[in-house]
C-alpha cells in the first residue's frame, strides 16, 4: 500500500492519537512557536493547515502548510521514530511541492535559522529556506 498525503481538515480520534504520537517525537525546536505538539495540532486543525502522510489507516508523518498568496511555508516537519529514514518526509515533500505547483505557488521550507538539518533538506528538494519567526 502506498503512502497517501492528504489535508487534514477534520481528525478523527484515531489522527488525533497519531498526530500526537509524531510530535511527541519532535525536538522542543521543531514545535516553536508552539509550546508542544498538542497546540500545534489545534492551530493546524483550527487554520486547515496540516499535511500528512497516511499508511494503511495510520498517519506516519506530518507538517504545517501556510498558504500565503503566491508563497507557500512548509514547517514542523516530522515522522514518528520507529518509521523514519523510510521515505515518508520525502513522500510528503513531493506532494506539498505538487500541490504548490498545481496552485501555481511556489513551495519554501520555513526554519529557524542555522538549522542544518533544514538546509539539507532545501539543498535536497530545491526549496528556498526562510527563516522562521518566533513569536513571543
Amino acid at each position: 500500500m502506498p503512502i497517501v498525503v492528504e489535508s487534514i481538515h477534520s481528525a478523527t480520534y484515531q489522527d488525533q492519537e497519531d498526530l500526537l504520537k509524531i510530535y511527541r517525537d519532535a525536538p522542543e525546536w521543531l514545535l516553536a512557536p508552539f509550546r508542544d505538539g498538542q497546540a500545534l495540532i489545534e492551530s493546524g486543525l483550527s487554520e486547515g493547515t496540516l499535511l500528512a502522510a497516511r499508511f494503511n489507516d495510520r498517519l506516519l508523518g506530518a507538517a504545517r502548510v501556510q498558504r500565503q498568496g503566491t508563497i507557500w511555508h512548509l514547517s514542523q516537519l516530522c515522522v514518528r521514530k520507529l518509521t523514519r529514514h523510510r521515505g515518508v518526509a520525502e513522500r510528503l515533500l513531493i506532494e506539498a511541492q505538487k500541490m504548490a505547483h498545481l496552485a501555481g505557488c511556489e513551495l519554501h521550507l520555513l526554519a529557524p535559522v542555522g538549522h542544518l538539518e533544514a538546509q539539507a533538506l532545501a539543498a535536497k528538494f530545491h526549496l528556498t529556506l526562510d527563516p522562521q519567526q518566533v513569536q513571543d
